[in-house]
């Protein structure tokens, strides 16, 4: 994997998605298919990242994280639904 400061620092919001193994993946597929190369989409393991899981103290899975130019914009955990992440990652397009 890159190296976690290279992933958000785009200017491309980079919408990162801290899962554990038991999770479904289709709704950051039916994120991607709505708003296309407007956004990152980054999928991190969070068994075979721990030390990054520690450094920014992701308790819960999922941990849905929004980051643009470095910084983070926005960070929830829990299920979120396509919908509203959408509208979040427009905020910051």
């Amino acid at each position: 994997m890159a190296k976690f400061g290279e992933i958000i620092s785009s200017s491309t919001p980079t919408l990162i998605d801290f899962f554990s193994v038991n999770e479904e993946g289709s709704l950051l597929q039916n994120i991607a298919t709505a708003i296309g190369d407007k956004v990152r989409i980054i999928k991190i393991d969070t068994a075979k990242n721990e030390q990054l899981v520690e450094a920014l103290r992701i308790n819960r899975t999922p941990t849905f994280v929004i980051y643009k130019n470095s910084e983070m914009k926005w960070r929830q955990s829990g299920k979120q639904d396509a919908d509203t992440l959408i509208n979040l990652i427009e905020q910051f397009v």
